[in-house]
């Protein structure tokens, strides 16, 4: 085979496809989010103001754009779901590493990977059927005028979606600690869960927030099932059986409507432009934490 400098051609060619594929991962988010910044500029030259984002009036044929109502409702949907979510995904996950055995985490396991692979209109669907009408049922036996369609109920069905994702990835995490830690602990006298709690948990925290942070991630930028159940009205919901509106289902309802309106591409472009800086502050804020608890574990 014919070589140039000691390497053959099938070696520079895995080389070249090597070097291109690393080169077009890191490129994908630069042209992302160029693309986002380039086409959000009209807007911000023309009505950009501490407004914009405080502001809770959403006018877009009077050219008023306060998009508050649509980040809280985001912000508001997405950490009650990781409330909801991440007590039954961490206590679960520990139960069926250490305490049930293999037999039901190798049932438990598939079942969660179905979970997960379910679309989430599917999803949403279900919200409709089975949690709009217990959300307003709740709100009536509480004196409280409700259609269901609100931000309890959207972030039920998102905690409901995030748990196998979350979960599945405690587990793993759990599963890969080294089993020589607990067994020395547990040698030493301590009882299983002293052993879970003291040694294992310490090995494996910095694993479990990267998790729970990679979940929040995912529902901040759920739309379909969010969209179904949250209600889409446009206000700061005082309540959780209030109507919500989050911004990827603002995205997601108006894109069609877009070009009947003068600059309400480019707000529609900004608005996923402050979706991607709130999930990247969200990574951010969970690499600054693993790195923390990993020195403290070390």
């Amino acid at each position: 085979m014919f070589r140039l400098k000691g390497k053959s051609i099938a070696d520079l060619l895995t080389g070249f496809w090597v070097i291109a594929a690393s080169a077009i991962v890191f490129l994908i988010p630069f042209f992302l989010v160029s693309a986002l910044i380039f086409k959000s500029v009209p807007f911000i030259s023309e009505h950009f103001t501490t407004e914009t984002i405080t502001g809770s009036n959403f006018k877009p044929f009077s050219g008023i754009f306060g998009f508050a109502p649509f980040i809280l409702s985001s912000l508001y949907v997405t950490l009650i779901s990781i409330i909801i979510a991440v007590p039954l995904c961490f206590f679960a996950s520990i139960y069926v590493t250490y305490f049930e055995g293999k037999r039901f985490l190798a049932f438990i396991q598939p079942t969660l990977d179905i979970l997960a692979g379910i679309p989430s209109v599917v999803y949403g669907i279900w919200g409709i059927i089975a949690i709009v009408p217990l959300v307003r049922d709740l709100a009536e036996n509480i004196g409280i005028n409700s259609t269901g369609y609100s931000l309890l109920a959207a972030s039920v069905v998102l905690a409901v979606m995030i748990i196998p994702f979350i979960m599945n990835m405690m587990i793993e995490i759990l599963r890969n600690i080294p089993p020589e830690l607990n067994e020395v602990t547990l040698s030493l006298g301590a009882t299983g869960w002293e052993s879970v709690k003291k040694v294992i948990l310490r090995k494996a925290m910095p694993g479990i927030i990267s998790s729970v942070f990679l979940g929040l991630a995912r529902a901040f930028g759920e739309t379909m099932a969010v969209l179904m159940v949250a209600g889409s009205v446009i206000q700061i919901p005082d309540s959780v059986f209030s109507g919500a509106y989050p911004l990827p289902a603002l995205i997601a309802l108006n894109y069609s409507e877009m070009l009947s309106i003068p600059g309400y591409d480019s707000a529609l472009m900004f608005a996923a432009l402050l979706l991607l800086i709130i999930v990247l502050i969200f990574n951010l804020a969970a690499q600054f934490i693993v790195r923390y608890y990993e020195k403290k574990a070390a």
